[in-house]
């Protein structure tokens, strides 16, 4: 596996509050590509596809490291990733990091982020299958049938 790009130590605590060192990296082009691809819409609540995020996950996790009596463990792999990040808050905490050093979508500098825009865009391509059910569902009940009115 290539070297890290740019490598940067940041600190990321877990869910007790107790911080660790990662060694978080910039991607290759191909890489970055694929998560900016993958990563957003696979991780959308209900919407989203399980599978695709925790392979891009994994993909991310592999441009991580952490430091093992002075040797640099990249976590290319679940069992490095579960041996080395205490829980799944620090996990998808350092998952931010890495998304935003490489690419920046949630730190615009006030400018709209790129989860803004998809929101909208996903909200847009939405409503127009969902007005007519909400239509369906609010238009008047039909009334009781005779079986239901006896008793």
């Amino acid at each position: 596996m290539a070297d890290l790009i740019k490598p940067r130590i940041v600190m990321i605590k877990n869910r007790d509050g107790v911080e660790k060192a990662f060694t978080i990296s910039r991607l290759p082009a191909t890489v970055a590509r694929e998560v900016i691809a993958k990563y957003p819409l696979s991780n959308i609540p209900k919407l989203g596809d399980y599978a695709t995020s925790e392979e891009v996950m994994k993909k991310l996790m592999s441009y991580v490291a952490v430091d093992i009596d002075g040797r640099e463990q990249r976590l290319t792999t679940q069992a490095l990733i579960d041996n080395h990040v205490d829980d799944g808050i620090q996990l998808l905490k350092l998952e931010v990091e890495m998304i935003e050093e490489n690419t920046g979508f949630f730190g615009l500098g006030g400018q709209r982020g790129f989860l803004d825009c998809l929101l909208e865009k996903c909200l847009h391509s939405i409503m127009p299958m969902l007005t007519p059910l909400l239509d369906q569902l609010s238009a008047p009940a039909s009334p009781d049938s005779s079986s239901s009115k006896q008793k």
